[in-house]
């Protein structure tokens, strides 16, 4: 059936592979600035590569889990119980990770400050992804009154 318009398993798989991808590359993003300003801040101008290392793939496993274990709360339409737990949940598995990896060398207070920080990315991430279906919808919309007066004639 060529004019099916259904994605295929295979479709639907790249699609959650690649938004899984992305995020993942956005939050080692958040991650790592958050890391260079510590090591900065306490005088140290170089970053270490097993620990880069460790943050990527953590971004990974916990995007994963983001995706199949806590609902992709970061793309859902509202915050309730549920996307929040997910974000807690996930905010404190980076914090764990931090400390036993020693991004931050163990001291408590940039981890805690980093706990926030993932917190206020994980509600940005939330609103941009609100804020483009907004948009999406708001374009589709208008691509459908143009395509409705068109076929009218």
């Amino acid at each position: 059936m060529k004019g099916d318009k259904k994605l295929s398993l295979w479709e639907r798989y790249l699609v959650h592979e690649i938004g899984i991808e992305f995020k993942a590359c956005l939050y080692f993003f958040a991650v790592l600035f958050f890391y260079c300003v510590v090591r900065i801040i306490g005088g140290v101008y170089s970053a270490d590569i097993l620990h880069m290392t460790q943050m990527i793939l953590a971004c990974y496993v916990i995007c994963y889990m983001q995706f199949i274990l806590f609902w992709d709360f970061d793309e859902a339409d509202t915050l309730g119980a549920r996307e929040i737990s997910g974000m807690v949940i996930c905010t404190a598995l980076y914090c764990a990770l931090s400390y036993v990896f020693g991004w931050f060398d163990r001291k408590l207070t940039p981890t805690l400050i980093f706990a926030a920080y993932i917190l206020v990315t994980y509600l940005c991430v939330f609103l941009i992804y609100k804020t483009k279906r907004h948009l999406d919808d708001k374009k589709l919309n208008e691509e459908l009154k143009i395509f409705q007066s068109e076929h009218k004639k």
